[in-house]
């Protein structure tokens, strides 16, 4: 028998490696280790920190605080936990973590003094205490079971959520898990640094409240941590002691957002390029250095986490930093960025005289301003000798002579320069090299990121390219000339000859007529059928204003006003054909900030605009009418990689043979180059590839549209592997399916057969594992459409209905003797119904755990499909009983779980009638003494507090019965959790 990894395997695998990085680790022996921990220092599960372990720390780490004085120190740190939000209440404990706690002492004379108590040594690491341990259980409103956890001085840091590929969760699921806590036990993630999610294959982590999309990968590590098992690998890299105190000290900003602020952490290039430039600066051996992140990996962050390390921290004595744009709108979004986030010592040089100033005055702070305002200011005047520059966009630094200009204001500084699109030798201007200009002797830089990794990450997109600068169009010859004469009148033959040469393939191919004509023709036809289905949006790139604008009237034309803008800059001399479209810089951001969002416009038409710095997730196609090459090429391809979800690639449609030969369009290595945008037959051979590889999970099972052959195909993906395989893979395929369609080759080489076939599979199996009456309705447009044409929906419903607790109607089609279906339904149907209950009774606890055990085991192939659902049969008819005997007794839910608790989960020694009485006395004192008509009743301390109380009085005072309290918080803590989750 194959033993296939469960969670717990996959938590004994990572608290292992914990445990060799040198954490305290209890779990390893398969038991629950927070339970020695509590055991240790006495901690109710109501509480969230070992306030006994933090006690011992905090006299140990302070002098001031004592064994007589540290009780008031932790009552008052205790209150820092309640909060409403919980990223408030996270950035002020973060303050309290990194800063100190300030607290009153008293002295031998009588007087008072208030200090600053550290709850952790960030200077000695070894002075802390580091734990790891799983299971640790958290009884709020709810009670949560987090599978590891970090506690350093016993404050929760990190928590993790690890699932099991093999058993149909993946680090996916684990994250939704996460979210879930975050949401039920808010006060565990007050303290919290990050998350962890992970399965068997991979590691996710995000910061305390950032949503789903914001959990990355962490796929780097120095060379003490690199191991070819990649997941321990992140584990070590990322949760090593170390690295979670820097972390948690240097590397947290808070953002202010409109829809709520955001905690942020760092992605690994940026935590690890941060280190390299502070290694640099700390030896001084060498003063320069080259970032080269690809697009889309959060440049700007990475230069704001360095200017924040190198101004907070002793890697220089009293430093001046710099962080240099080159546009006044890259100035704007990044002076908005500082404005929002909790960086204190920076400014922003508003004039020439404003720089020259703050260069000769050298204060230590972070510096924002362009690389224009260097033009007039005077050489050598350096009032800081420690002056560290960041330039972005460093590929456009030495352009109009400004570097120079820099380098003689800030003769003596360090220089890093940060691109995605470095440039080399040979390109316009033989001086303009990045590499010459930012790397060091035999250095091509200090740290990289590549495309090919923000792909294999998920940062951003892969980009594929169509060809049709080969489109066929009517030329007119008398038009043509016309054209020609009008734009060259008054040169020579030889002259006219040698400009067309030069410009008949961009700009003045671009604005003939009939070529725009057809080209319009092609943009309008393709958006409606690739791009508008998706709701994504598109962009014409044009190579001067008047063809941008010959495109704009025949796009509105088209599509209406509504649905197209274009931009490009204004002279108050243009004539009728551009000044139609002219727009002020206000009106041009209003119309932008539309275009990311949901409203209109669905197609933007530029010139010079928004191919840098534009970061539009919902932009997903490029029409590409302008010969772009290298840097400039890779700065279009940038704008439409941005993931989004259900987005799986950005495209371009390129009218001007760009891609025709991609290495004469890009001067960069064959990895970049192989990565930046790839034909997009390639997508199509991949729809291919992968329509075979799922239907091979349904090889000898007829392709037909017959209920049984259904069944026989939703049989197969009900146990694993084939479940996950199909889960996994019919999801992959659909955003295939989507970013194809249509193609003619879809009909010509059947596969639009074949996704009908497994697109009627997917339905059947989707009603019958996940209860969904209309799955259907979730899937994407262009699947959707081909379910509505070809796929009976109502004859699915009938051989599929979503299964009920309780019904029987599966008997109906018994003759098909599927029992594997009737398993996952049953099996569904009951996680269903016992997952919102599990904490309200402690039968249902009881049958949630066998239910899980159940499905493990047969999905494990311990049992068999028959054996499977006799077992859930027998678990739903339980499940049943429930509700049954509390209405039999007469005792409401709360009374009934009291009772049950007290007959079944205790030694007591009660009768029936006595645990019944207790029940109600119980019951009846919660209704009277807890106030439950505000918000937050159900977590406040007051709440909490009361029901302890009303315990000791029932138990101890009227019955007698102290003996169950007595050193058992456990109990205590069960029958408030019965009496909050059933609402009294």
């Amino acid at each position: 028998m194959v033993n296939i990894p469960s969670e717990g395997g996959v938590e004994l695998s990572l608290l292992s490696w914990l445990d060799g990085l040198g954490w305290e680790t209890h779990g390893q022996d398969g038991d629950r280790g927070a339970n020695v921990l509590d055991d240790t220092y006495d901690r109710t599960s109501h509480e969230v920190i070992y306030w006994d372990l933090l006690a011992e720390q905090v006299v140990a780490l302070n002098d001031d605080v004592t064994e007589e004085n540290v009780e008031k120190f932790v009552s008052s740190l205790k209150r820092d936990l309640d909060t409403e939000n919980l990223i408030d209440g996270n950035r002020a404990f973060h303050q309290l973590l990194t800063k100190g706690k300030t607290f009153s002492v008293q002295r031998p004379d009588g007087s008072s003094e208030t200090i600053y108590v550290d709850l952790i040594d960030f200077e000695n690491p070894e002075n802390n205490r580091f734990h790891a341990v799983n299971q640790f259980a958290v009884a709020r409103e709810t009670t949560i079971r987090p599978d590891v956890s970090l506690f350093v001085n016993g404050i929760p840091l990190v928590t993790m959520e690890l699932k099991s590929v093999a058993q149909d969760n993946d680090w996916h699921d684990a994250v939704s898990d996460l979210l879930d806590y975050e949401e039920d036990v808010p006060r565990l993630f007050v303290p919290g640094l990050f998350n962890v999610a992970a399965d068997t294959m991979e590691l996710r982590y995000g910061a305390v409240g950032a949503p789903r999309e914001f959990y990355e990968p962490w796929n780097d590590a120095p060379p003490q941590f690199e191991d070819d098992n990649e997941m321990k690998q992140a584990v070590q890299a990322l949760c090593n002691r170390r690295t979670i105190l820097d972390l948690l000290k240097h590397f947290v900003f808070y953002e202010r957002r409109a829809g709520g602020d955001a905690k942020i952490v760092p992605r690994y290039m940026q935590y690890y390029a941060v280190n390299r430039i502070l290694d640099r600066v700390g030896t001084g051996a060498e003063k320069r250095g080259l970032i080269w992140h690809t697009q889309g990996s959060g440049k700007s962050f990475t230069m704001l986490y360095a200017a924040e390390n190198l101004l907070s921290r002793d890697v220089a004595r009293n430093p001046q930093v710099f962080i240099i744009v080159d546009t006044d709108k890259l100035n704007s979004q990044m002076r908005d960025q500082l404005a929002n986030l909790s960086l204190e010592q920076w400014t922003e040089a508003e004039s020439i005289d404003d720089l020259q100033r703050l260069i000769e005055e050298g204060q230590s702070q972070l510096v924002l301003t362009t690389i224009q305002k260097f033009q007039d200011v005077e050489p050598d005047v350096q009032g800081n000798d420690e002056v560290i520059v960041m330039s972005d966009e460093a590929h456009r630094f030495m352009e109009a002579d400004l570097g120079s200009r820099l380098d003689a204001a800030l003769p003596e500084c360090y220089h890093f320069g940060f691109t995605g699109t470095p440039v080399r030798e040979g390109e316009r201007h033989e001086d303009r090299n990045t590499f010459r200009e930012f790397s060091p002797e035999g250095e091509d830089y200090l740290h990289r990121y590549s495309v090919k990794q923000g792909i294999e990450d998920g940062l951003i997109l892969p980009v594929y390219f169509t060809l049709r600068h080969e489109m066929e169009w009517e030329i007119d010859e008398a038009g043509l000339d016309e054209e020609f004469e009008q734009e060259f009148r008054g040169l020579s033959t030889d002259e006219k000859r040698d400009l067309i040469r030069e410009k008949v393939t961009a700009r003045t191919l671009a604005e003939i007529e009939p070529r725009v004509d057809r080209a319009v023709e092609e943009i309008d036809r393709h958006y409606d059928d690739h791009v508008d289905p998706n709701g994504w949006k598109g962009m014409v790139v044009t190579p001067s204003r008047r063809s941008a604008a010959m495109y704009g009237e025949r796009l509105v034309d088209r599509r209406g006003e509504d649905e197209v803008e274009v931009l490009y800059t204004a002279t108050n001399d243009d004539p009728e054909l551009i000044r139609q479209f002219h727009t002020d810089s206000e009106e041009r951001d209003s119309i932008v900030k539309r275009f990311k969002g949901e409203d209109e416009p669905k197609l933007l038409v530029v010139h010079n605009m928004l191919l840098t710095g534009f970061d539009a997730p919902v932009l997903k196609t490029m029409y590409l009418d302008r010969n772009l090459k290298n840097h400039n090429l890779m700065q279009a391809i940038a704008r439409t990689n941005r993931p989004a979800e259900g987005k799986e690639n950005g495209e371009i449609v390129d009218f001007q043979g760009v891609f025709e030969n991609i290495d004469e369009a890009l001067d960069y290595d064959a990895e970049t180059k192989a990565y930046a945008a790839r034909d997009k037959d390639e997508l199509f051979d991949e729809l291919v590839d992968h329509v075979e590889t799922v239907l091979e999970i349904f090889d000898g099972i007829p392709k037909t549209d017959t209920q049984e052959a259904t069944y026989e195909a939703v049989e197969r993906v009900s146990t694993h592997p084939e479940r996950r395989e199909f889960k996994q893979g019919f999801r992959r395929l659909q955003n295939l399916y989507e970013a194809v369609a249509p193609d003619k080759r879809l009909v010509t080489e059947n596969i639009d057969r074949k996704y009908k076939w497994l697109s009627r599979v997917h339905v059947a199996f989707k009603r019958t594992t996940s209860g969904d009456d209309d799955p259907e309705e979730e899937m994407r447009e262009k699947t959707r459409e081909i379910i509505d044409k070809h796929v009976e929906i109502g004859e699915i419903k009938r051989d599929f209905p979503t299964y009920k607790l309780g019904e029987e109607y599966l008997e109906d089609v018994e003759g098909l003797d599927n029992p594997g279906v009737k398993a996952s339904q049953i099996a569904h149907a009951t996680k269903e119904h016992l997952h919102p209950r599990e904490n309200q009774n402690p039968r249902y606890k009881r049958l949630s755990e066998r239910v899980t055990d159940i499905v493990e085991r047969w999905q494990g192939n311990e049992v068999s499909d028959p054996e499977a659902v006799e077992a859930l049969q027998a678990v739903e008819a339980e499940i049943l009983d429930v509700q049954e005997e509390a209405e039999e007794q007469g005792m409401d839910d709360a009374e009934f779980a009291v009772y049950t608790h007290l007959t079944e989960e205790t030694d007591a020694g009660l009768s029936e009638n006595e645990a019944e009485a207790v029940a109600r006395e119980i019951v009846s004192q919660f209704h009277e003494r807890v106030d439950r008509n505000y918000p937050g009743w159900k977590t406040n301390q007051q709440t909490i507090s009361e029901i302890e109380r009303i315990l000791l009085d029932v138990l101890v005072v009227e019955r007698d019965l102290g003996y169950l309290i007595q050193d058992d918080d456990e109990f205590v803590d069960s029958i408030r959790e019965y009496l909050i989750q059933n609402h009294g």
